[in-house]
């Protein structure tokens, strides 16, 4: 009897966050089974936190047409942060189908509930799957130099903290501090950068969404989430909350949120889109009329195409950026005309040592701006991005080359 309150308890508390809308799969469409999904390859049940912990399990699928290597997007599930195993109803046949289907790896982790642990140990775990991505690269065919992210609900939530956070590791609000990085998993050297983002009905600011009742206890699913209820703790609430993260530099960013939401209301995603507009981040919204939370109609061609196309687009943006020499920005800052290399040549740190000194440094962003000038390279010191750089000896040699920093 016990085991039957607690089996129905658990249902109605994740119906309550994902309403079914009359769609007898809930989360993002069918999810019995993955009948819809095409892919070559599965690997299931990975560990991604070396730890044999099945909340830090997540399931690989490449796509059905075999090639060397593929970019990737990590989708997660929604569950009111309360669902720690729940990767099998990670949007299968919608999302996930379409993105196999448009030739991207995907990527379904689990990760702690907050029953497990309370927040930030989720954005700890999703960051973690980033580095195991970058990390176990050549293992699954992963061609890291495009990694995004996508998530339904809570999972979106998770995933926009990971876009906003990129080269942060504290959180601060008032007097609260939270650590935005983690130590979770073996690859802790790899960067938890992503190209870009898409975001399925989700909450963003916590703080200022309707609370939603916890069925399983008292209180409801952000006060457990974040380990206090949001009376007298905003601070707390801020730090989980991804528009108060939003700059510049973010990654690009398309959000999904139904007109007849009414789990998450469809101001969450405003709200987080007019933070991104005034930053100048690369954003779209699409605005579903008539969609609900987790409804069929949210998860048409025209949607899911919409996502694949802005993914499409992120990726050959990125790849173009990547080959385009900076242009001339000065008379006397100004990027010469050269060879743009992949890495930098293994020749130039040995122009020191061959008596050709000294030797001068000049880092160019992407848009031709002089960002640091120095007799040392300290490649560490700069942000996630593409960076030219002008190699210049006092014999006068110059070098171009470039570098990404994840």
């Amino acid at each position: 009897m016990r085991r039957m309150v607690m089996v129905a308890g658990l249902f109605m508390a994740v119906s309550a966050f994902a309403q079914w809308g009359g769609n007898p799969g809930g989360f993002g469409g069918q999810q019995s089974g993955n009948d819809k999904m095409e892919y070559s390859e599965k690997f299931a049940d990975v560990n991604y936190a070396g730890d044999g912990k099945g909340y830090h399990n997540m399931d690989i699928y490449l796509p059905k047409e075999k090639k060397d290597s593929y970019p990737v997007v990590i989708h997660t599930y929604g569950s009111a942060w309360s669902m720690n195993n729940y990767k099998g109803s990670a949007d299968l046949n919608t999302i996930c189908a379409a993105l196999l289907k448009a030739g991207y790896a995907v990527v379904t982790p689990n990760h702690r509930s907050a029953s497990d642990a309370i927040y930030p140990a989720q954005l700890h775990d999703l960051k973690a799957v980033l580095r195991f991505v970058r990390g176990n690269a050549e293992k699954y065919k992963f061609d890291t130099s495009f990694v995004a992210m996508s998530g339904f609900s809570s999972g979106g939530h998770l995933s926009s903290l990971v876009a906003t956070t990129c080269g942060m590791t504290e959180g601060k609000s008032g007097s609260v501090t939270v650590d935005l990085v983690g130590t979770v998993g073996e690859f802790t050297s790899f960067g938890t950068c992503i190209d870009a983002l898409s975001m399925w009905s989700a909450p963003t600011d916590i703080y200022l969404m309707n609370p939603i009742k916890n069925f399983m206890g008292s209180g409801t699913y952000e006060g457990a989430f974040i380990g206090a209820e949001r009376e007298g703790n905003k601070d707390k609430w801020n730090v989980a909350s991804s528009p108060y993260y939003v700059s510049e530099d973010d990654p690009p960013v398309i959000l999904f949120h139904g007109t007849s939401d009414k789990t998450v209301n469809i101001e969450q995603s405003e709200e987080m889109y007019d933070s991104l507009q005034r930053h100048g981040v690369e954003s779209e919204f699409v605005r579903v009329s008539g969609g609900d939370h987790g409804s069929a109609n949210m998860y048409t061609d025209e949607t899911l195409g919409k996502m694949v196309a802005f993914f499409d687009k992120a990726r050959e943006a990125k790849a173009a950026a990547a080959v385009v020499t900076p242009p001339d920005t000065s008379a006397q800052d100004t990027v010469p005309p050269g060879i743009v290399y992949d890495t930098l040549p293994d020749a130039l740190p040995l122009l020191r040592s061959l008596g050709a000194v000294p030797v001068t440094y000049d880092v160019f962003s992407l848009d031709g701006a002089l960002v640091s000038r120095s007799s040392v390279l300290d490649k560490s010191a700069f942000r996630p991005g593409v960076y030219y750089v002008v190699t210049r000896t006092a014999a006068g040699r110059r070098d171009v080359s470039r570098f990404v920093k994840k």
